[in-house]
């Protein structure tokens, strides 16, 4: 029986990064619409990383600033796919974005009440889908320390 010939595991890579990209820029440019903004107060505002921003800039100013790191991390991400540490850093970045958001969950009613785990009340669906978007940072993060020679 013959094999199937594949695309190699930087193809897969690539598509993961290109995906990424497209998922922060969506998300970074959301942070300044009123609508996410408000959102994203809900849960930021009385989080420690995040609680001093709302007196000094206000929930507006708050989420632009989100969002100004969400949009570096992509560009960061998109900037990578021509040079690894650039793109580790975005890799790394991502990481950093998405342990945040998950740590959300240490205070956030993540099932739901009438029926407890394993059903996800609204913050925790909102939250979960972020500990695949961390493995997918990881693995940018580990491709690209490897192509920039900082492992093997």
């Amino acid at each position: 029986m013959s094999k199937i010939a594949l695309p190699g595991e930087r193809s897969g890579i690539e598509a993961l990064r290109w995906t990424l990209v497209l998922i922060f820029f969506l998300f970074g440019t959301a942070k300044f619409a009123g609508y996410e903004a408000e959102g994203v107060s809900k849960i930021a505002e009385h989080y420690p990383l995040f609680a001093w921003m709302y007196p000094l800039w206000g929930v507006q100013g708050a989420s632009n600033a989100i969002g100004v790191i969400e949009l570096s991390t992509g560009a960061a991400l998109a900037i990578g796919a021509f040079s690894p540490r650039v793109s580790l850093l975005g890799g790394l970045m991502g990481m950093c974005t998405f342990l945040i958001t998950l740590s959300f969950m240490l205070g956030a009613p993540i099932f739901e009440k009438t029926l407890g785990a394993p059903f996800l009340a609204g913050a925790g669906q909102f939250l979960v889908k972020d500990a695949v978007l961390l493995a997918g940072c990881y693995t940018i993060a580990l491709a690209s320390a490897r192509r920039a020679g900082l492992a093997r």
